[in-house]
């Protein structure tokens, strides 16, 4: 907002002032230039009267101005306000900033001082919603507490294509552990009493030994150090933990780089450590990851912190090329058809000391590769080796959800691949599943050596099922080239179906409706007609 638009009235301007992170040399040029000319000085302080902000920008301070000291009514504690917590600092900041209007209506300049920036996890932001847009407002940043901390470990938090993530340490467990492992780098700020959380987060994450605990960066006091050695009865607000990045930790072959804190003969002796060590000693995991029918959008958090912290990736070539290349991984890709070697490649490298992502589509446990990989981890040698399966989005519930809820009552799962199992076999279970009147989700129901099955499956399921059952040809669900419709089951033809396509095969129950313009959902009802 420009002076003309106040209408010629002489205000004052509103500043919010990042002061940095607590050494006063880390005050910008422009920050300190604006609080030695401010007419008011405004700062935020709990009901001790201590202001970090002030103490930071107090060599800037001319001595003549006015102050003012918004002091919070309450922190952590509770309140008896009628609103509650949420409620005594909507009434304080209103105050706080009827107090700045004041000011500025009498055409005084106010700074309000802001620790680190003023628009990140600041007090400021909340004075400048509820006043910007009725005063001419200069935002000034500052250095943040995550640049300083991340300048004190002398460790990068990003490198390339890494995606680092701020967490608030308030967050629910579940949460931060769900956030943690969704990403590349983190920094978790507002620790303290959240301290206890925030370490078994990173414990249950698999990250703990990579995290760094910084405590008040810059300011006196200043402490580092391995946030697994941390003492919680020592943490205080100021201080953040930090998953820096692997990237940069890596050298142009993807070898970690010695500690910059070593000295020669350090490096020596462990460089000499790692070349005798047995790594039949060391055992690392298998963890069968499954990444949904297709794309990033179809991974849950624990499958990305497993895949971002794997060491080896294996699995079929078209599947790994889902997955982002990352420094310092291997991959192993492979055919289709080879399971079983797959699996036992896994289990070897996880021998070794290697942690190991087998990546699959769709649910690891719904055809792929979680079965290979136990039996072979259930033999001789493997059976010490580590394994754990991730859940993912299967292909099966994918493709529900596009056309509706055609499975919203029971339903049955059956592959029509006969290369593992008889067409007998497969007849006879579609023949039960069509009997007890259960939705049917088909899946690989034809390739390019197999042709004849859905043709086979159609002719017997019409011995059950009226020829006007709903059927979804759903394909690459989730891909560029998804399409999913719904044809009547005497009009299902198998020229339609490939390798990418499920089928959806209705009940007698299941419906087939347009809807208003024109869209078409299918849905089979939750409660099934008595007798």
């Amino acid at each position: 907002m420009t002076d003309s638009q106040q209408g010629g009235r002489g205000v004052g301007r509103l500043y919010g002032v990042g002061v940095g992170p607590g050494d006063p040399s880390l005050v910008t040029v422009r920050a300190a230039e604006l609080i030695g000319k401010a007419d008011v000085i405004a700062y935020h302080c709990a009901r001790h009267g201590r202001s970090h902000a002030r103490a930071i920008a107090e060599r800037y301070l001319t001595g003549s101005q006015l102050e003012e000291r918004l002091m919070y009514p309450v922190t952590v504690e509770t309140t008896d306000h009628p609103g509650g917590y949420r409620g005594a600092l909507d009434d304080f900041y209103q105050e706080a900033a009827a107090r700045l209007a004041a000011h500025l209506d009498a055409g005084r300049d106010v700074v309000v001082l802001a620790e680190g920036d003023p628009l990140f996890y600041g007090s400021y932001q909340h004075m400048h919603k509820r006043l910007a847009h009725r005063y001419p407002t200069e935002v000034v940043p500052g250095v943040t507490s995550i640049s300083a901390a991340a300048a004190r470990l002398g460790t990068p938090l990003v490198e390339a294509e890494e995606i680092l993530t701020i967490i608030p340490g308030t967050l629910p467990e579940e949460e931060l552990a769900a956030r943690l492992a969704a990403t590349d780098s983190a920094v978790v700020m507002k620790l303290g009493r959240t301290f206890p959380a925030v370490r078994r987060a990173l414990e249950r994450t698999g990250r703990l030994a990579d995290a760094r605990y910084v405590e008040r960066a810059t300011m006196d006091g200043e402490r580092t150090g391995a946030l697994a050695e941390i003492d919680p009865e020592s943490v205080p607000y100021f201080s953040v933990a930090v998953l820096p990045s692997k990237v940069a930790a890596l050298d142009s072959a993807g070898r970690p780089f010695a500690a910059p804190a070593q000295d020669a003969s350090a490096r020596d002796a462990s460089a000499r450590h790692a070349s005798t060590q047995d790594d039949s000693e060391a055992v690392g995991e298998v963890v069968v990851v499954g990444t949904g029918p297709a794309g990033p959008l179809w991974l849950t958090p624990e499958a990305r912190g497993v895949l971002a912290n794997a060491t080896d990736l294996v699995g079929y070539t078209t599947y790994l090329d889902r997955v982002p290349v990352r420094a310092g991984q291997v991959r192993h890709g492979s055919d289709n058809k080879v399971e079983g070697v797959r699996a036992e490649f896994a289990l070897e490298l996880a021998r070794r000391g290697r942690r190991v992502a087998v990546v699959s589509s769709g649910d690891p446990g719904v055809f792929a590769m979680a079965t290979a990989v136990l039996e072979a981890a259930c033999e001789d040698p493997y059976r010490d080796v580590p394994v754990r399966v991730l859940p993912g989005m299967t292909a099966a519930h994918a493709a529900a959800s596009r056309a509706g809820a055609p499975l919203g009552h029971d339903y049955a799962v059956i592959s029509l691949s006969d290369r593992l199992k008889p067409w007998e076999v497969i007849a006879r279970r579609l023949r039960a599943a069509a009997e007890a009147d259960l939705v049917l989700a088909l899946y690989n129901p034809g390739s390019k050596s197999r042709t004849t099955q859905v043709g086979s499956a159609r002719d017997l399921l019409l011995e059950y099922r009226s020829p006007e059952t709903p059927v979804v040809l759903a394909r690459d669900v989730g891909g560029p080239t998804e399409r999913v419709r719904t044809v009547e089951l005497a009009a299902l033809d198998p020229a339609d179906v490939d390798m990418r396509t499920l089928l959806l095969v209705g009940s007698t129950q299941t419906r087939w409706v347009r809807r208003g313009g024109g869209a078409e959902v299918v849905w089979t009802p939750r409660r099934y007609p008595e007798g």
